[in-house]
């Protein structure tokens, strides 16, 4: 395996002293510090590797990273951005609107499958499942409860 050298600066290297030996930080962060740190210090990558239980390409991306963007692009993942939100706080008033409305008759109270059904009627909440119903209902302080 080819050796490439890295060459942290002073600053740098004191940070990650610093990251090494205090706090609580992700294994993943701390690894990468390790990596950083042993790649200054000239320690042959197959090393690194074996001694940190890491692949190559993580050893390449760490080592890309920090000379693209710097320590902390190195050390930290970047935010993802998750699944988009299906349905917007409007369609969430409206069930809860739901919940706060009288049950259906021959019912005492609603329930979460009573709730889907009902929501399941109304326009842009056609295919709602009952667990996102159930989710909905989470976030608020509403009681399926009599009221």
């Amino acid at each position: 395996m080819k050796q490439t050298e890295l060459h942290l600066s002073t600053a740098d290297r004191i940070v990650l002293d610093g990251f090494r030996g205090k706090g609580v930080h992700p294994a993943r962060e701390v690894n990468r510090a390790h990596l950083l740190m042993a790649l200054d210090d000239g320690v042959a990558e197959a090393t690194i590797c074996q001694v940190l239980g890491l692949g190559r390409t993580a050893l390449w991306r760490t080592r890309a990273a920090y000379r693209q963007g710097g320590l902390e692009f190195a050390l930290h993942d970047e935010a993802r951005p998750g699944q988009p939100r299906k349905y917007q706080t409007n369609e969430e008033a409206e069930v809860v609107a739901l919940v706060c409305s009288a049950p259906p008759s021959g019912h005492k109270r609603w329930t979460i499958r009573l709730l889907t059904a009902a929501a399941c009627e109304r326009p842009g909440l056609a295919n709602i499942s009952r667990e996102t119903v159930r989710l909905m209902l989470k976030k608020t302080t509403a009681s399926l409860g009599a009221s």
